[in-house]
């Protein structure tokens, strides 16, 4: 049984939910990291999943880093070089894994995302907020840095001034200033949430498994890539794309007027 995160299938659409409530569940001091390489590699070897919803249990998403950790990393018995290397095998293994999955990722935000549980929520392809959700990059006020990734996600999402704002400040912004400055994509009432974010994932799922894997790994190596780079590797996902079956299935469908069914 799981110690932090559940995981649910329905269909095509996968619910990681982390459960540790009572400890705002954090991403450090617990099996979080271990338990999401594994989800992940699930639904990367499942090619029925075409969309992942990630949210939490309790009043908090994700309260970020463990602060008891944090205390035993400052003892003098734990190395500048051993912190390093926790960082490396630890949650930074989180972003890269999360970045390479190519199944979409909506998260939906029930409550503080703080930290580390701020920069989770941007390492996923969509995110909606509850109403209630507050949102901080607070790193600075316990005098660290984002050892997660922070500092390249953030800004590609919200922007260097408001990240360099968000970052150096440590404040806490509401639900609607995320909406306002493009961290979220909508803001909806507490009990609306999960309503909204299955209803997001139905339409996400309805589409054809490999084009919306092939799509997000387009987008994600359009980050760091060069225009011709991309046309290049668009071009082989394209040839793959038109010997599928679901694209022949697609193209039926629409010329005899009726919804496709997919098969993956």
């Amino acid at each position: 049984m799981s110690d932090f995160l559940l995981y649910e299938q329905h269909g095509p659409l996968v619910i990681l939910t982390m459960n540790q409530p009572e400890r705002r569940n954090p991403l450090t001091g617990n099996t979080a990291v271990s338990e999401f390489l594994a989800a992940i590699d699930r639904i990367d070897g499942d090619s029925s999943v075409r969309c992942v919803i990630l949210t939490a249990n309790g009043p908090s998403f994700s309260a970020g880093g463990d602060i008891s950790e944090m205390r035993r990393q400052a003892t003098p018995e734990v190395s500048e070089m051993a912190i390093r290397q926790e960082y490396r095998r630890g949650i930074q293994r989180l972003p890269l894994a999360l970045f390479n999955l190519e199944v979409p990722i909506i998260a939906a935000i029930n409550g503080h995302a703080i930290g580390a549980g701020l920069d989770i929520a941007c390492m996923c392809d969509l995110r909606i907020a509850s109403e209630k959700a507050v949102f901080a990059e607070s790193f600075v006020k316990i005098g660290i840095i984002a050892g997660d990734g922070g500092a390249w996600l953030l800004p590609r999402i919200v922007g260097l001034s408001r990240a360099s704002e968000l970052a150096f400040t440590g404040d806490t912004i509401d639900a609607r200033q995320a909406l306002e400055w493009n961290l979220v994509s909508r803001v909806v009432p507490h009990e609306q949430l999960m309503e909204s974010a299955r209803g997001l994932a139905g339409r996400i799922a309805a589409n054809a498994g490999h084009g919306l894997r092939l799509t997000k790994r387009l987008i994600r190596e359009g980050l760091h890539s060069r225009l011709d780079t991309v046309l290049e590797l668009s071009s082989v996902f394209q040839a793959v794309s038109h010997k599928t079956a679901d694209h022949a299935e697609a193209v039926n469908a629409f010329l005899e007027k009726r919804a496709p069914r997919f098969g993956g």
